[in-house]
């Protein structure tokens, strides 16, 4: 449904207020019933939080790949003989949303302090006696938690990538476009040398496509089962606990590993830190796009529509919107990014209190990097650049920023120092008089007695550009031969489901 502002609202999570008058927090409506949980209003993610990562780690879809993972363990256990078939088809009918009690399900999490006690209630519930002592056989909360979040994470990395994959592609048309834009390279908020738009795009495409690197990387470490008992052993689970972790992890399409990992949550840490290095990557654009938006500079600006970026009192201000959000949103994730070191300290074989810190952090940080990239792409998509302004620009201290270029042209007669001193003797009566470089160079080098040193003509922008092409053509070739993320992300409710016959093929 179209919320207000007049973005696609999510089917699981909307905002609502009491009709006698607006309330502080927001509430949340779960599929799963009508229980309201209460959530501080957040207007920055109001305003450009990416829908799809919230329904991702909304509760619904995290009850859903909880009874995805107890599915799986029981069809598992059948197909090893610890448990009845029968039992285990039971099960894997009763594990379903509809016969979960959202508001009995929440209240236990509450006094209990995690869900799954009633998750477990709420399918033997469902179930006659004798398959209903065979859900959870063996397994532990964290065991179930872990392996749906594994199934979460999954598909939240595969959402930033296809989003990587849409700002990187665009990107990699505007460097391509602007390959012989020449402007001022910038060194200490200074004109430098010239250099040409589509080399400064086509460093940020370098970062846009080390992260997708890093996403393909990560996922093998990230997306993994957990099914190792109440102390990482596997007791519980029998004799055949190898077996069962292996085929748990293939009905559901995760990673297998023979070594538990409940209390080493560098896995997470990674994924959060994925996700604040992205919003980073997202915010180096953004500044630059700020900065050279300024009035005084006007290179680059934001995509432009009747009142995008308006002030309620200025009618002259076309404000970086986008990029002023996207700002908030990094500052936002680098702030949480201190308790990704936090979640490792977990000691033993269970963490106390630890845990509890991701389940808040680990969802926001996917948020903040999806709405990241989302907003990163209304900017590369749309974005106006002044070509003529940027060479205008370069002629506004009188050509100073080829102080360098001529300095290197003129090291091969009077070797590099002596020039270096020629140009900066230049460089500073340019400044003090006002004059043209080119002006104040001959005046210079005429009373030092060289002015037989210099060319006819001296070095241009346009022949000062070095591998600005080059670069360019690396950026983009470097991008489109990347491969995207390759897993496999069928709906989490389609996961271990009795009869279906892709059960037994979704690793």
């Amino acid at each position: 449904m179209k919320a207000s502002n007049g973005f696609e609202s999510t089917p699981s999570v909307f905002l609502s207020w009491e009709s006698s008058g607006f309330e502080s927090t927001a509430k949340t409506h779960t599929k799963a019933g009508n229980v309201l949980t209460s959530t501080p209003f957040s207007l920055l993610m109001h305003l450009v939080g990416d829908e799809r990562q919230a329904e991702l780690f909304s509760p619904a879809e995290s009850v859903e790949s909880w009874l995805a993972a107890e599915r799986a363990l029981a069809l598992a256990q059948a197909e090893l003989g610890i448990i009845a078939h029968d039992d285990a088809q039971a099960i894997a009918k009763a594990a379903v949303p509809a016969n979960v009690d959202a508001e009995r399900l929440w209240g236990s999490a509450r006094n209990v302090g995690y869900p799954i006690l009633g998750i477990v209630r709420e399918i033997a519930a469902a179930l006659p006696d004798g398959a209903n002592g065979r859900v959870h056989y063996g397994a532990t909360t964290q065991d179930i938690m872990d392996t749906g979040l594994a199934l979460q994470l999954k598909r939240s990395m595969k959402l930033l990538d296809e989003e990587l994959g849409q700002v990187g592609d665009r990107l990699a048309e505007q460097v391509a476009t602007h390959s012989d834009t020449i402007m001022a390279g910038r060194t200490h908020a200074q004109q430098a040398v010239p250099t040409t738009f589509g080399a400064t795009l086509a460093s940020l495409l370098g970062q846009f496509t080390r992260q997708r690197e890093r996403l393909v990387q990560a996922l093998p470490r990230i997306a993994v089962v957990s099914m190792f008992g109440a102390g990482g052993t596997s007791a519980a689970y029998g004799a055949q606990s190898v077996a069962l972790r292996a085929r748990v992890a293939e009905l559901l399409g995760l990673e297998n590993t023979d070594v538990p990992w409940h209390v080493d949550r560098d896995g997470l840490a990674e994924f959060g830190w994925l996700c604040v290095t992205i919003t980073a990557t997202c915010a180096k654009l953004a500044r630059n796009i700020v900065d050279l938006s300024r009035t005084e500079i006007a290179e680059v600006f934001e995509p432009y529509s009747p009142h995008r970026g308006a002030s309620s009192t200025m009618p002259q201000k076309v404000n970086p919107i986008s990029s002023e959000l996207i700002i908030g949103l990094s500052g936002t994730a680098g702030a949480l990014a201190s308790s990704l070191a936090r979640i490792q300290e977990a000691g033993h074989e269970r963490s106390a209190g630890e845990w509890q810190i991701e389940w808040q952090v680990i969802p926001q940080l996917a948020s903040l990097a999806g709405s990241a990239l989302r907003e990163t792409f209304v900017i590369v998509d749309g974005m106006r650049v002044d070509a003529e302004r940027m060479r205008r620009n370069m002629e506004l201290d009188g050509g100073l920023v080829l102080a360098e270029a001529q300095m290197i042209q003129l090291a091969a007669e009077m070797g590099r120092e002596e020039a270096h001193d020629l140009l900066y003797a230049a460089s500073t009566r340019a400044r003090e008089t006002g004059s043209v470089l080119a002006d104040s160079l001959r005046a210079v080098a005429t009373e030092q007695g060289l002015d037989s040193l210099l060319p006819d003509n001296l070095v241009q922008a346009v022949d000062y550009l070095g591998e600005a092409g080059f670069i360019c053509e690396a950026a983009v070739s470097k991008w489109r031969s990347g491969l995207p993320l390759s897993a496999d992300c069928p709906p989490i409710a389609d996961l271990a489901v009795t009869g279906d016959a892709r059960q037994g093929d979704l690793a």
